[in-house]
């Protein structure tokens, strides 16, 4: 990964705006915890896909970096998937230590059984890090509730504590993990676009549309280049409608090399397609 998109990536990162629902209960903390709560809700395996994609792609960071800290920012109401963030990077990567962030301090306190430090510990924090400097953040399903401008300052404060050559993963999926899609940045900017499926259950790939992150939901209409993407993998799945018979990954992974074939900067290995992935390089789909 080496494209950024254009514009300035180095703006100073600031506090994102309030959104519209306020919390008056954490006025206090949030100069030292900055955002809000999210909802909260957390399922088993809820996270399963971008954590695939951290193990395929990840590891080498990981294992390169002097101290391999990675940040779970936002785990919800349960540490369940903070848990599984652990189990799944910690036999590739020796040395790890995984460490959840919660805004709010009675998540935080309700997860003291979950803890095995250095290994894995959680803490109360938000988009500042409560202060680490991690290789890799993973912030799923947090930036929902903000705004577009809003989010965007989220990317960059969280992006600014990196460590160097640190990965910030920010995306969002339903509640049963199925459908998926995130945004891969480093400390000057987006870098790429996944989306991840469970295909069997999808009608055509642009079913997706609706678990694109917050910089790019608002902009899946005509004109925009990540609606332009939707509509070529729609029509390219629909070409490949007839090895349907051998299995909806064989239909994907076919509708991925067309669309490589007509040139989207496509990012990984074909295997990343029979896993149900796609992943894009931003600068095809960075909004106008």
């Amino acid at each position: 990964m080496s494209e950024t998109s254009g514009g300035d990536h180095k703006r100073r990162a600031v506090l994102p705006d309030t959104p519209r629902r306020a919390n008056p209960r954490l006025a206090a903390g949030r100069a030292r915890a900055l955002g809000l709560p999210t909802r909260g809700t957390t399922n088993a395996n809820r996270l399963r896909r971008v954590d695939r994609w951290l193990v395929a792609t990840q590891v080498p960071r990981l294992r390169d970096a002097a101290q391999p800290l990675v940040v779970d920012l936002g785990y919800g109401a349960s540490a369940v998937t903070t848990v599984e963030l652990a189990e799944r990077l910690a036999p590739r990567v020796p040395g790890l230590q995984v460490v959840g962030l919660e805004i709010d301090p009675e998540r935080v306190a309700a997860v003291a059984a979950d803890r095995d430090p250095p290994r894995l510990d959680f803490r109360l924090g938000g988009f500042e890090l409560a202060g680490l400097q991690p290789v890799l953040v993973r912030a799923f399903n947090v930036l929902r509730q903000y705004d577009e401008p809003s989010a965007a300052r989220a990317w960059e404060t969280v992006c600014a504590r990196l460590a160097p050559g640190g990965l910030l993963v920010e995306g969002t999926c339903d509640e049963w993990g199925r459908r998926s899609a995130w945004v891969a940045l480093d400390a000057d900017g987006p870098l790429t676009l996944t989306l991840a499926a469970r295909v069997a259950d999808l009608d055509r790939p642009s079913d997706l549309a609706e678990r694109l992150p917050k910089a790019l939901i608002h902009h899946n209409v005509p004109g925009e280049p990540v609606h332009d993407l939707l509509r070529a993998f729609d029509a390219a799945w629909a070409a490949a409608a007839g090895l349907a018979t051998f299995g909806p990954r064989q239909r994907w992974a076919a509708a991925a090399q067309t669309l490589a074939d007509q040139g989207w900067p496509l990012v990984g290995s074909t295997r990343r397609w029979r896993e149900g992935e796609l992943t894009v390089r931003w600068s095809a789909v960075a909004p106008r």
